[in-house]
């Protein structure tokens, strides 16, 4: 019998979130080919709005888990009723980090996730782009994948960054696609520079098809973070 989270996955998918997506973003999808439906695989994406991560899931075709910390699913009262809904529907699993450092907590977490064969999706960047722009990328998602040999598939969205005034509530179209995955091959896992070019590369590829200006810089940390936000997100 399926677990509760993931009844509740998806219905969202299926039932509530994924068909108003359908209708707001009109989706167009490319490369879905390329997701392995089993088997452990990472698939990195951009982060423009908090609808990001939903989409993601649409192009995956199967159960795709981000990571969020814990108190997002012990709040009390409807606000945390909401508030958990909101993050299993999108995917969430809490992470622990009451205790010892974050990044490796959440660290053993994606790597436990990868090892039950399961997809982990990231947005590396740790935070929505507050300028659009693609940011530096967290370190964690290439030692994640050296550490386990998933693959990392590149996902590049656009059409989901925030439109000013009355544009928002226009519909628009949303393009997610899905890249080859990205080549590992030479990169040393004990050796930080050569961890973090290759971060810095799999950004550069991102933003190459999403048209984006490469910033070298990390994006500031919104106040409240969405569904595969900085909270859970493997850092530098």
């Amino acid at each position: 019998m399926p677990s509760s989270s993931t009844v509740v996955y998806y219905v969202s998918r299926f039932i509530v979130i994924g068909p108003a997506l359908r209708v707001f973003g009109r989706p167009r999808f490319q490369g879905l080919d390329l997701v392995p439906r089993t088997g452990p695989v990472i698939l990195a994406a951009n982060h423009l709005a908090v609808v990001d991560s939903f989409y993601l899931i649409m192009a995956a075709r199967r159960e795709v888990k981000f990571l969020a910390k814990s108190d997002y699913f012990t709040g009390t009262g409807l606000k945390g009723r909401l508030q958990r809904w909101f993050f299993t529907s999108a995917g969430q699993i809490p992470v622990d980090r009451s205790g010892g450092d974050a990044a490796t907590g959440s660290l053993d977490a994606a790597i436990e996730l990868l090892g039950s064969g399961q997809a982990w999706g990231i947005h590396p960047e740790g935070t929505r782009s507050p300028d659009g722009n693609m940011h530096k990328g967290r370190t964690g998602v290439i030692r994640v994948a050296l550490a386990t040999g998933a693959p990392i598939l590149p996902v590049a969205i656009t059409g989901t960054e925030p439109r000013p005034g009355w544009r928002k509530i226009l519909p628009r179209r949303v393009t997610v696609t899905v890249l080859s995955p990205f080549d590992l091959s030479g990169v040393d896992p004990d050796d930080r520079d050569s961890v973090r070019a290759a971060t810095d590369a799999l950004m550069r590829e991102i933003a190459a098809v999403t048209g984006q200006k490469y910033v070298d810089t990390y994006a500031r940390r919104w106040n409240a973070e969405g569904p595969g936000g900085s909270e859970g997100s493997p850092s530098a």
